[in-house]
């Protein structure tokens, strides 16, 4: 695919998964966390019957930035982590699989907080 195909599928794929976030949000009494639990778990459902990998090699950025994304790349860890070293590598293997973007938020929302100041709501 030339690489204009490519932005398009990032843009459709990543926008379909923003619209469910958004429908769920409007039309449903679902709390933002209670979505954002339900994105990564299904991220790991997904993941775990096939479907999301290809998903994932269709829409690039667009299926591994949300938390869907999140979530398959879990449950790879796990599986990678299960084969390679049994039942304690289910449970290690997504943490190592995921630390580098847990590592990332930590310090961009850190630093974010140092250069911003929060405004409560009136």
């Amino acid at each position: 695919m030339s690489s204009f195909t490519d932005y398009i599928w990032v843009f459709v794929v990543g926008g379909l998964i923003c619209v469910v976030g958004q429908l769920l949000l409007s039309y449903t009494r679902l709390t933002s966390a209670r979505i954002l639990v339900l994105f990564v778990t299904l991220g790991v459902v997904l993941s775990a019957i096939g479907v999301y990998e290809p998903l994932e090699e269709l829409g690039k950025a667009g299926a591994t930035v949300p938390l869907t994304g999140f979530g398959h790349s879990l449950a790879q860890g796990a599986i990678e982590g299960a084969k390679n070293e049994g039942i304690l590598g289910a449970f290690t293997g997504g943490v190592k699989a995921t630390a580098g973007g847990i590592a990332a938020a930590v310090v961009f929302g850190y630093l974010a907080s140092v250069f911003f100041t929060p405004k409560t709501k009136k």
